[in-house]
């Protein structure tokens, strides 16, 4: 069995080690502590996280070729980004 290496398995160890980065300092919003929100932070990226893994697991059911995979999964990740564009 052979590990692929994908753009959402860097997404969710990247969401990973943000929300153990904000775990461990605390999260600093514009210079001011919210340290009653880190742990809610924590929890939501967290979350977002385990969602990212899903769909990685999702995607590689459907596409069994790592160049398709790729393909698929950064075209995902850019349309997540317009749409987060377009709806701020």
């Amino acid at each position: 069995m052979k590990f692929r290496i994908t753009p959402l398995n860097i997404a969710s160890a990247f969401l990973i080690v943000l929300a153990g980065y904000i775990w461990i300092y605390g999260a600093s919003i514009t210079g001011s502590q919210y340290e009653n929100w880190s742990g809610t932070i924590v929890w939501i990226f967290l979350l977002f996280a385990f969602v990212v893994a899903f769909l990685d697991i999702t995607f590689r059911n459907f596409f069994k070729e790592t160049r398709t995979l790729w393909t698929i999964e950064l075209s995902f990740i850019a349309l997540v980004i317009i749409l987060l564009l377009l709806v701020k």
